[in-house]
């Protein structure tokens, strides 16, 4: 009774967890949330959703080569949904900013840390 009880459980602990998805909200002239909390090693969807009409994008060099995603910038067009599929990388704090002409010099910036 144990020995199947033990061979029904085992295929569950072999089994992969599934991401977590993860809205992060572009706005004129933010993101929120502004700091994004991952845990190291954890799959995630990063749902990026541009709520303006223009176009935004989503720079975070270290973080996004670190998680072997892109060359370190997504971009967003206006009233648009862009998921990205990551495993969060190494802990650790990484910037991240639109860098549309004078988005983050008007606050569209922020941080994502790894823990």
């Amino acid at each position: 009774m144990r020995l199947a009880y033990l061979l029904l459980a085992f295929p569950l602990l072999g089994a992969a967890p599934s991401a977590t998805p993860l809205t992060v909200n572009l706005s004129n002239f933010r993101f929120e949330p502004t700091v994004i909390r991952l845990v190291h090693g954890r799959p995630y969807v990063l749902r990026l959703v541009n709520q303006s009409d223009g176009g935004h994008n989503f720079v975070a060099p270290e973080f996004l080569a670190a998680a072997r995603v892109g060359r370190g910038k997504i971009e967003v067009p206006g009233n648009r949904t862009v998921e990205v599929a990551i495993v969060a990388p190494a802990a650790g704090r990484y910037k991240v900013k639109c860098t549309h002409f004078t988005h983050s010099m008007r606050g569209m910036k922020g941080a994502i840390v790894v823990e």
